[in-house]
């Protein structure tokens, strides 16, 4: 694609300036793209209804038109123009976390670009609750169309900078409010079977989910089959590839019993330290001290009670390590429940599943 120049426009985070949100969807409006601020992550925004501006979203991530985008809205009405069907529970869903990071998998109207939904019967929708991204869906007029703002499968960005690393040249403006809240992309639940689902869990967890619909099931992964990961459901999604939100460097999970991580990372580190590697480790707080004097780039994503603190660090913390110059990158596992379930799936994802069980 034809190389521009990229801005960065810093707005406020609360009160974003009128001003500035309207340059920001005049662009949209005449087919540009623009990255902006969730309380996830950045997004790379275009006009939904516009398929030839959509298409830049996939030239400019370097992303497969088999992988589905979510369609950004900032009232309730405008989701009866996307879909066919509202269910009950999406009434319920809509009312308890809206704006916030649920995704909703509906069907879609024929009004929906095909290009959105690759080819899918079914369209992705949520309502975000960052104040820039409200304005600006509410100035462009307009549902807007949104990835996260990074390379197809890097990871994502949390920051303007992380999106200006990964798109400067493609994209005319960035608005900068900041350090996203959340920093791990929504949760997406298709309604469309008989059953709730969880396809990709997020900022929205499943007992939260569970406490509205008690059915909502979801089947966590046991292979790290790439097959298992082209299904229909699958494709619903966004984020379900084998690999995803990755550096570009190996990157390894440990699980088990916390000494047994320890253990087994400082024998792994120590290894690849005998070979003149350099090694970055994500970890968190309580770990510090056994790690201090290792000799390897530490990344302490927050205390291992404070799982939203370790899911706003993560993304930082990968691309922190990646951007030093480490050649591999050893990483704890982190308990399941809340958010914790989300980010479990994104270091799945950002190892492409190499998970080392330490006993």
């Amino acid at each position: 694609m034809q190389s521009v120049q990229t801005t960065i426009l810093p707005v406020h985070p609360l009160r974003p300036e009128p001003a500035r949100i309207e340059r920001a969807a005049a662009l949209l409006r005449a087919g540009n793209l623009v990255i902006f601020p969730t309380e996830t992550v950045y997004g790379l925004g275009a006009d939904a209804l516009q398929p030839q501006a959509v298409q830049n979203i996939f030239v400019a991530k370097g992303r497969p038109y088999s992988d589905p985008l979510i369609v950004h809205i900032a009232e309730y009405q405008t989701l009866e123009t996307l879909v066919t069907h509202i269910p009950d529970e999406a009434h319920q869903l809509a009312k308890a976390f809206w704006p916030g990071p649920l995704t909703l998998v509906l069907p879609a109207h024929k009004r929906v670009p095909a290009i959105v939904t690759a080819g899918m019967p079914t369209v992705a929708v949520r309502m975000p609750r960052h104040p820039v991204a409200l304005a600006l869906i509410r100035a462009a007029a307009t549902p807007i169309a949104a990835p996260s703002a990074n390379r197809f499968m890097h990871v994502s960005p949390t920051t303007a900078q992380h999106a200006f690393a990964d798109l400067h040249g493609r994209v005319p403006l960035i608005l900068d409010a900041g350090p996203c809240e959340i920093g791990v992309e929504s949760t997406v639940l298709d309604l469309t079977g008989e059953t709730p689902t969880l396809l990709r869990p997020g900022g929205v967890s499943l007992e939260m989910l569970q406490s509205i619909l008690p059915l909502v099931q979801y089947r966590k992964p046991h292979s790290s089959s790439q097959a298992e990961l082209e299904t229909d459901e699958a494709r619903k999604s966004p984020g379900q590839m084998l690999i995803h939100y990755a550096p570009t460097i190996p990157a390894y999970l440990f699980e088990g019993s916390t000494p047994h991580i320890h253990a087994a990372m400082l024998a792994t580190l120590q290894q690849h330290q005998a070979q003149g590697q350099r090694v970055g480790i994500l970890l968190a707080d309580e770990d510090m001290d056994i790690f201090a004097e290792s000799g390897a780039d530490l990344y302490t994503l927050g205390s291992l009670s404070q799982p939203e603190q370790v899911a706003a660090h993560l993304f930082a913390g990968l691309r922190t390590l990646e951007e030093a110059g480490v050649q591999i990158i050893l990483c704890r596992t982190f308990a399941e429940q809340g958010i914790g379930l989300a980010i479990r799936d994104r270091l799945l994802k950002a190892t492409g599943s190499k998970v080392i069980t330490a006993r």
